[in-house]
């Protein structure tokens, strides 16, 4: 399968402000896989207009849909941060049974795509410190964690990681 190739029934497309409930359903589904990790929707209020909010920020959302179950599969923002060349990556998820697939590396082919087009050289993310194969994932990908962790003074008394990735032209390939 090529870098952007999805298995049928999936399809990747620029998400629209419609999608942030989908998005919201999915999410939802993983954080209940994780202890005194709720959902709490208004602690995730971009998800009421997602595709305005990322591009307000000057960046881009996708989703991966499944028309088979006519649901969101999977998302994936990316964003310019304040340093120059560098961005940082949001909303990567990915529904279980498609996990193992390639459609992830599929998701960060296309943001990393983003990256290079907008002259971005790095990418950032943070990720919850209980999401471990989340972790080995990105380190497969080339992202390297950085030192320390944050809090973020949620419902789930969230702590991430944080990973960074100097793009070139071989990252996700």
């Amino acid at each position: 399968m090529s870098a952007h190739a999805l298995p049928d029934p999936l399809t990747l497309t620029p998400a629209t402000d419609a999608d942030g409930q989908g998005m919201a359903a999915l999410i939802a589904r993983i954080f209940a896989d994780y202890e005194n990790c709720p959902f709490v929707p208004d602690e995730f209020p971009e998800l009421q207009a997602p595709a305005t909010y990322y591009t307000r920020k000057g960046g881009m959302l996708w989703v991966v849909k499944d028309a088979t179950t006519n649901s969101v599969a999977g998302s994936i923002a990316i964003t310019p941060t304040h340093h120059a060349g560098e961005a940082e990556l949001f909303k990567v998820y990915l529904a279980h049974h498609w996990r193992g697939s390639g459609v992830a590396q599929s998701l960060l082919a296309t943001a990393f795509d983003w990256a290079r087009h907008s002259k971005l050289h790095s990418i950032v993310l943070w990720t919850d410190t209980r999401f471990v194969a989340g972790h080995r994932f990105y380190e497969k990908q080339g992202f390297v964690r950085l030192p320390g962790i944050r809090a973020l003074h949620d419902a789930a008394s969230t702590f991430e990681f944080g990973y960074h990735l100097r793009l070139t032209e071989t990252a996700a390939a």
